[in-house]
């Protein structure tokens, strides 16, 4: 059986269809495995380029070790040497959410911050009401 993105490659469907940009990045899974594809993403594609994120340097010497192997078994799944080259570059961090950090100086009820004592009173009953 021949993988999806091999059959959308054969039909001559429309560019606004599906993009040889969106055919690499959906290629990129299917062509390294479900462990390299948890660490790296197919990112861009700049003509027959490529372009990947990786989580640390130290993937992205391993994968550029690989880079034929990979690069034979993503024209293998997208059917046509479509793609000329890989491109491994370290992704830029994310920030984690961070939890909100209450102080001692805040203490008590926040609502006493709000100067407006109607206000603050329909404050308060709508905090009552989502808590409930």
């Amino acid at each position: 059986m021949e993988r999806a993105v091999k059959l959308f490659g054969k039909l001559k469907l429309p560019a606004a269809v599906l993009t040889p940009d969106q055919m690499m990045r959906a290629a990129w899974p299917a062509a390294v495995g479900k462990t390299i594809a948890a660490h790296s993403r197919a990112a861009a594609v700049k003509g027959s380029r490529l372009i990947v994120e990786v989580e640390d340097a130290i993937w992205q010497r391993q994968l550029y070790t690989l880079r034929n192997q990979i690069l034979a078994r993503l024209n293998a799944v997208l059917g046509d040497a479509v793609v000329g080259e890989v491109d491994f570059r370290v992704a830029v961090p994310r920030r984690p959410p961070r939890i909100e950090e209450r102080t001692a100086a805040s203490g008590g009820d926040e609502a006493e911050r709000i100067s407006d004592p109607v206000l603050r009173r329909l404050y308060r009953n709508s905090r009552k009401k989502a808590l409930a």
